[in-house]
């Protein structure tokens, strides 16, 4: 994968790109938004909780394919206020581990269940 930050435009505000190239030929997959429920259909309360689930789940979406968090080249977040960003965003930096990918962050007045804080999508892609 190329990045791609122009020194024309301001440099990224946080821990993304603002271009990210993929190879050729490369696989790509495209993950639904994931939310914090667990397997049993529980849903932890609290956005730090929620989003380590969020991540949890997106890491075992990828291993399916083959890929891993490094392999995600676009997400985009949905959070339903900037109360639930420095928890958020904690899980978020430790799931990905350095890995800077495109990223888009959107509060949103509600998700798809009363009780969820945070829903993430991404594009994973892998030559």
């Amino acid at each position: 994968m190329t990045i791609h930050n122009p020194d024309s435009i301001a440099a990224p505000v946080g821990a993304y790109v603002h271009g990210l190239e993929t190879a050729p030929g490369a696989r790509i997959l495209h993950v639904s938004g994931q939310i914090g429920m667990a397997k049993d259909g529980t849903i932890p309360s609290g956005t730090k909780a929620q989003s380590e689930l969020v991540w949890q789940n997106i890491a075992e979406i990828l291993a399916s394919a083959d890929m891993q968090i490094s392999d995600i080249v676009k997400m985009t977040a949905y959070l339903l206020g900037p109360e639930d960003l420095a928890d958020y965003g904690a899980a978020r930096t430790a799931a990905l581990a350095g890995h800077k990918p495109t990223s888009t962050l959107i509060f949103v007045a509600g998700l798809v269940k009363p009780e969820l804080r945070v829903e993430v999508e991404v594009v994973a892609a892998k030559a």
